[in-house]
């Protein structure tokens, strides 16, 4: 059976123009949301605002549990009536383990179908971009190591950080100590997440947001050439941070735009709330400085 290569990602994944997913019949797996004692699909039952909504008035932190294997089984085995290649790009493994069961999924299709599945090494809108890539690949060629090779490559290309309100989300996903985040409650002490290789991990630490602003354009300067900057935050409307933010910007970069977005539930479980972000795609070519900050450890315990 020939067919052009399908892509298969999860609802992690948030798209620059939501209409991409429709266009090229992208298969999107949802994630699995519990807020309190009550579980959510995240993309069906559970959408940006509903989310920020439940969590407004929730006591603890969200958990995300990951497709089944036998989610993506079916998913699988329904691609495999059109196709026998399929690409899919999932949240980093190392922050989830929605990677490791689409990769034991592929057991159930092994010699008849061939399915690659990508570890992203990110999440939310970096996610995106490389299965909006992908999708885009499979219509120029139905070579799935060519998608594969091209894909992997730009993964190199996707930074993300992100400025968060409270230490409670990083200490839910065992990111930080109970005893550190007490304390850096006490301290009033407000983290900058990066992800690296995949991880998602403390970088710094500022007080005051007028200190977030300087430090995410800090981030974004150290880029020679940027494809697409995107601003995360959690509301449709244009916060004072991120108004800050964009004046800081234009002024260093008078000809590009900085779009906004807000971020998922998925992304929201790990940062919280209240947390501003921004991901860059870096061009082809570009080579970044180091941008993960001093090599200082933050609230050691």
């Amino acid at each position: 059976m020939a067919g052009q290569v399908r892509i298969v990602t999860d609802s992690s994944a948030q798209f620059l123009d939501p209409t991409v997913v429709e266009r090229y019949k992208i298969a999107v797996v949802p994630l699995t949301i519990q807020i309190g004692s009550r579980t959510y699909r995240e993309g069906i039952d559970l959408d940006s605002a509903s989310f920020f909504k439940l969590m407004s008035d929730s006591r603890t932190p969200p958990t995300l549990f990951a497709p089944s294997v036998e989610q993506f089984t079916d998913i699988y085995a329904r691609l495999h009536r059109e196709t026998d290649r399929v690409l899919s790009i999932h949240l980093s493994r190392s922050m989830h383990t929605t990677w490791q069961n689409a990769r034991n999924a592929t057991q159930s299709l092994l010699g008849r179908c061939e399915i690659a599945v990508v570890d992203s090494q990110t999440a939310s809108v970096g996610l995106g971009l490389l299965v909006e890539a992908a999708a885009k690949l499979a219509e120029q060629t139905n070579s799935l190591d060519e998608i594969v090779h091209k894909v992997r490559a730009m993964v190199t290309r996707i930074y993300a950080i992100f400025f968060v309100e409270s230490l409670a989300y990083l200490q839910h996903n065992d990111l930080v100590s109970e005893s550190q985040a007490i304390l850096g409650g006490m301290l009033g002490i407000k983290p900058f997440l990066t992800i690296e290789e995949g991880q998602l991990i403390t970088m710094e630490k500022v007080r005051t947001r007028a200190q977030a602003v300087d430090k995410l354009v800090e981030f974004v300067a150290e880029f020679t050439e940027v494809e697409s900057l995107v601003i995360l935050q959690n509301t449709p409307h244009v916060t004072d941070q991120t108004r800050m933010l964009r004046e800081r910007l234009t002024l260093e970069y008078s000809a590009r735009s900085f779009p906004h977005m807000v971020y998922g539930p998925s992304l929201g479980t790990f940062v919280g709330p209240d947390a501003t972000g921004i991901v860059v795609f870096e061009k082809e070519g570009s080579l970044a400085e180091d941008v993960e900050g001093d090599d200082d450890l933050w609230l050691q315990g």
